[in-house]
């Protein structure tokens, strides 16, 4: 096949189960964050198991001079990406308006909308050039519905939903497919990151149901991306059996 994903956020969660999912079934592999020592641990792991060559782009997405000169870097055998996941996002905090902190407010603007920007802007360029590729932007039921306390990371990724259906329209006359896959409750790094290390904080909101895995999204992602060439999934909302609104809820016990 030798198609390339480029994967943001792939050293955890969601992005680090496409990058294992996608490397199954053939495809090679550009693998972006933060943390160095966990790209090359992931490198190895999807050679070992799958065989699958990968690249590894250790760089922050918050910082467009980094995102920019990360995608120039790409060797030439690596420029032509098929598919853009935009996976890197964050949730900081859990607050009422009035008593946000500003430094997570600014850290979640930065990583969920222009860190998203950054790379589509970078990305799509050779995309276009091609006139073929699929942008995916993983959002979130909270770009949906908005709940309590959840103000700047609800707008964040209301702001996701947004750019996604006007960077659908702007890609449309390049033949490039654009989607947005929007989980709820899902049991990642998400709720640790959100809560700051509080390990048995992050637990309380997955207690009583059976979350989404990392693994359902890459499943949900790769469904939208291996669809036949004239079909585009415009957007998938996924939960768990146990949730039906960003807020209704059934626990056991």
């Amino acid at each position: 096949m030798n198609k390339i994903i480029l994967i943001t956020g792939a050293t955890s969660g969601i992005g680090k189960a496409t990058a294992l999912l996608f490397a199954e079934n053939g495809f090679k592999l550009i693998i972006c964050g933060r943390r160095q020592e966990r790209l090359e641990k992931l490198a190895f792991q999807l050679k070992e198991e799958f065989g699958a060559d990968s690249h590894q782009l250790c760089f922050d997405i918050m910082d467009y001079e980094a995102v920019k000169n990360a995608i120039a870097s790409l060797p030439e055998a690596w420029k032509n990406i098929d598919v853009l996941v935009n996976n890197a996002g964050l949730a900081v905090g859990l607050s009422d308006i009035q008593d946000g902190e500003i430094a997570d407010w600014e850290q979640m603007i930065d990583t969920n909308i222009k860190g998203l920007l950054y790379m589509t802007k970078e990305v799509s360029r050779g995309m276009i050039k091609n006139h073929h590729g699929h942008i995916v932007n993983v959002g979130s039921i909270a770009g949906k519905e908005a709940y309590p306390k959840g103000n700047v990371y609800c707008a964040t990724k209301f702001a996701v939903d947004a750019l996604t259906r006007s960077t659908r329209i702007d890609m449309l006359p390049h033949n490039i497919r654009v989607t947005a896959i929007n989980p709820g409750l899902l049991e990642t790094e998400f709720s640790l990151v959100r809560f700051k290390g509080d390990a048995d904080r992050a637990k309380t909101p997955y207690m009583g149901l059976t979350p989404l895995s990392a693994f359902d999204v890459a499943e949900t992602i790769y469904f939208a991306t291996s669809r036949p060439a004239h079909v585009n999934i415009a957007e998938i909302t996924l939960t768990p059996s146990a949730q039906a609104t960003a807020r209704d809820v059934v626990r056991e016990g």
